[in-house]
């Protein structure tokens, strides 16, 4: 069976009795399990998926099925589906079954997806490289010396090695756009509170946001139309109506900037670097105002960005102590051993190391010091970008400085590792959409990805012009 690039090709062949959809449910079982040493489950529901072929293709027979009848779809291992276990890849979860399932889990099955699998992850999502999962590093399928990308590892390499044709991950500073790079993928963060974020295990929920990666720019938008919209479960959910994401929209010239401090940034590899510069060019040869604009504080996103998520994250996980659920130390003697053992025993080196970090900066000698300094400098990220957006549409930036990296190339390094998402972060502290496309292969054989971000909710647009590069 080929290798579908598109849920309209695959519904087309199931109409022609070209396929069936539990063939092709066996066809990604079978590379899911060709492609095991990539690590990219860590479960797979094989007899559930293949049931719910069979009763989704009933449907198809009788004109009754959902929008998204033949799509086979991963989920991240930190959204909850009901009846089913979701650990965040971490030991601290280890056997927790969910009771309820997250709305964008709710919203997909509702259009008669088939959901295959739980994907790995960097634990609790920290993480650029997949290699803090306790379940272990996810291999690129391009060249398994190196890393698939994070946090969302997983989730981008079941869809590169064709084991699902979507999966549904998170982005905090760039966990699924980054990957999606790594693993010449399609990978959107959408505007801040377009997507409900009930049912995803928080990390930093000021800058979580869940959203799909696939192989085409049609698949992004139908998935992005049907997971979209306000949910009463979940606050912080935009009643902003959805756009027809979907619906074809007239070319239009576009006015796009492109920050000179990323483009000719330090660290960024030749390559990456003159690839986005014919990117530029294409651009300009297809009509659109292409111009250059300095965004002063770039080399101040990084330190904002970990010291406020780890501020959130050492808020959002102290409700993991050993008692409700998840692992307890067998060594615990009374609540104070239960809490110190569990938590040392169940979080692995990076959560630990993001949780310790975080209760210093809310600490009462820290919190002036750091935490509302870095809200400050949130403010004037959030200002200077909305004065860029006042003369533009869009804004454009390689997704990463460099291609995927070998494995264990920056692990020993948390501040070489950090500054991988230096491109993506961005997006998550202003709030605004982003999106990454291919931009062609390095000459070490690796994808490289090109990132447009765009006006708050402007997430159509942004798809519609990413779709022409």
């Amino acid at each position: 069976m080929e290798n579908y690039n598109s849920l309209a090709h695959i519904q087309s062949d199931i109409k022609q009795n070209k396929i069936t959809l539990r063939g092709l449910v066996l066809h990604y079982l079978g590379n899911i399990h060709a492609g095991k040493h990539l690590n990219a489950f860590i479960e797979v529901f094989e007899e559930e998926s293949l049931q719910q072929a069979d009763v989704i293709a009933q449907k198809i027979e009788k004109g009754t099925a959902g929008r998204l009848a033949g799509m086979v779809i991963g989920l991240k291992d930190n959204i909850c589906y009901k009846n089913h276990q979701v650990t965040a890849s971490s030991k601290i979860l280890a056997g927790f079954q969910s009771v309820y399932s997250a709305t964008v889990v709710e919203r997909l099955l509702a259009e008669d997806a088939i959901i295959i699998g739980r994907l790995n992850c960097d634990e609790f999502a920290m993480g650029a490289s997949n290699e803090t999962s306790f379940y272990g590093p996810v291999k690129n399928a391009a060249d398994e010396t190196r890393v698939s990308g994070g946090s969302s590892g997983g989730a981008a390499v079941a869809v590169q090695a064709d084991m699902c044709q979507v999966a549904i991950a998170s982005d905090t500073g760039g966990s699924v756009r980054q990957p999606a790079a790594f693993c010449g993928l399609v990978g959107i963060k959408p505007t801040y509170g377009r997507i409900s974020r009930y049912g995803l295990l928080a990390y930093a929920s000021s800058f979580d946001q869940i959203g799909p990666i696939s192989k085409s720019m049609s698949d992004m938008q139908l998935v992005m139309e049907i997971i979209s919209g306000k949910d009463e479960h979940d606050a912080t959910s935009s009643s902003k109506p959805v756009e027809q994401y979907t619906q074809t929209l007239a070319v239009v010239k576009r006015k796009i900037a492109y920050i000179k401090e990323c483009l000719y940034h330090e660290g960024i590899d030749s390559e990456v670097q003159q690839a986005t510069l014919a990117t530029i060019e294409k651009l300009k040869q297809q009509g659109h105002e292409v111009s250059e604009v300095s965004f002063p504080y770039l080399d101040f996103l990084v330190p904002v960005y970990y010291v406020l998520t780890t501020a959130e994250a050492s808020s959002n996980l102290s409700r993991f102590s050993g008692l409700m659920y998840g692992h307890r130390s067998t060594a615990a003697t009374d609540l104070e051993s239960t809490f110190r053992k569990s938590r040392s025993e169940g979080f692995g080196a990076e959560v630990k190391r993001r949780i310790m970090l975080g209760t210093f900066v809310l600490s009462a000698g820290s919190y002036e010091a750091y935490y509302t300094k870095a809200q400050q400098v949130r403010r004037l990220v959030q200002d200077k970008t909305n004065e860029i957006f006042a003369s533009f549409d869009f804004v454009l930036s390689p997704t990463t400085p460099s291609t995927a990296f070998k494995f264990g190339e920056k692990s020993d390094n948390p501040i070489a590792m950090y500054l991988a998402d230096i491109f993506t972060v961005h997006a998550n502290i202003s709030g605004n959409p982003a999106i990454s496309v291919p931009m062609g292969t390095h000459s070490n054989g690796m994808p490289m990805g090109v990132q447009l971000m765009a006006k708050h909710y402007a997430d159509g647009e942004m798809m519609q012009i990413a779709s022409t590069i």
